[in-house]
């Protein structure tokens, strides 16, 4: 199955990346170049024509600079917008649905009008507990966020919901962290492991992938390299290594070291093993 078609959707046809749909496809065009472009309408009609995958968490952290200002994510606008959630309640009224949607990260309210010539708008299809992907707006009132959907339709494979999550975080890094080629050794030529260069020393790789805090992305925290380097430092122990070791490797107090330890969580270049307080380095 086509997920970077979305279904019905024809995602392909707005999509955030100027073409053909599709996990870590071209993000340049559209929304990431759309500061590029010189004020006015061409400028104001490409941004209308983007899709975004995103999270619940991701809309509802959006920001919006005055009521009449369009929403931002990672300080570029929101036209349209798509994700998938399982529908928690239905609320019928006669001119609109609402559901109510939860995706793990959030919940939000999804309004659909309704049709009385258009038989596919028909609640029926749809039921609780149930998977669906939304394409719509992100709109507010009286300072309620809510989706203004244009088409809800239900999942059949449940691969498209991991898809959709994968996608989403790696647009996300795009706009947060740039493009994945700035990560390929020499700015060009074959995606190398995310902040790792070709020339990194295979004991270095061997020993967590990073070839040392020198190849660390460059948005990361000093407190966060520290920490990287005192686990690094550390022998191998399939049970990970405990805070208190990594506090003494590192020369940080604790909540400098949670603070550390919980950024390499985000980054995705460590992870709990036993419990919260032992950690272990991801092996690239």
């Amino acid at each position: 199955m086509n997920y970077g078609g979305y279904g019905d959707n024809n995602y392909s046809a707005n999509t955030y990346g100027g073409g053909g749909g599709g996990f870590m496809n071209n993000y340049s065009g559209s929304q990431g170049g759309a500061s590029q472009q010189t004020p006015g309408s061409a400028s104001k009609n490409r941004a209308s024509n983007t899709l975004r995958p995103v999270t619940i968490k991701q809309i509802l952290e959006a920001v919006q600079p005055h009521p009449d200002a369009e929403f931002k994510l990672d300080d570029v606008e929101l036209s349209h917008i798509t994700f998938v959630a399982q529908i928690r309640n239905i609320s019928e009224q006669t001119t609109n649905i609402t559901y109510r949607v939860d995706d793990g990260t959030g919940v939000i309210e999804v309004k659909q009008w309704v049709d009385a010539d258009d038989e596919d708008s028909a609640s029926s299809k749809l039921t609780t507990n149930q998977y669906v992907r939304i394409t719509g707006a992100l709109k507010s009132f009286n300072n309620k966020r809510h989706v203004g959907a244009h088409k809800i339709h239900a999942i059949t494979d449940y691969n498209e919901v991991q898809y959709h999550l994968l996608e989403a975080a790696a647009i996300h890094l795009h706009f947060t962290r740039g493009p994945p080629e700035q990560f390929a050794a020499g700015g060009g030529g074959g995606a190398a492991s995310y902040g790792q260069s070709k020339n990194v020393k295979t004991e270095d790789t061997a020993m967590g992938g990073m070839g040392g805090s020198s190849n660390f992305p460059p948005n990361a925290s000093n407190i966060s390299r520290r920490v990287y380097d005192a686990i690094r430092a550390c022998p191998t122990n399939p049970d990970g290594i405990h805070v208190n070791i990594i506090s003494q490797k590192s020369g940080l107090g604790m909540p400098q070291v949670f603070k550390g330890v919980e950024e390499l969580l985000e980054l995705g270049l460590a992870y709990t093993t036993t419990d919260d307080n032992h950690f272990a380095l991801m092996d690239f």
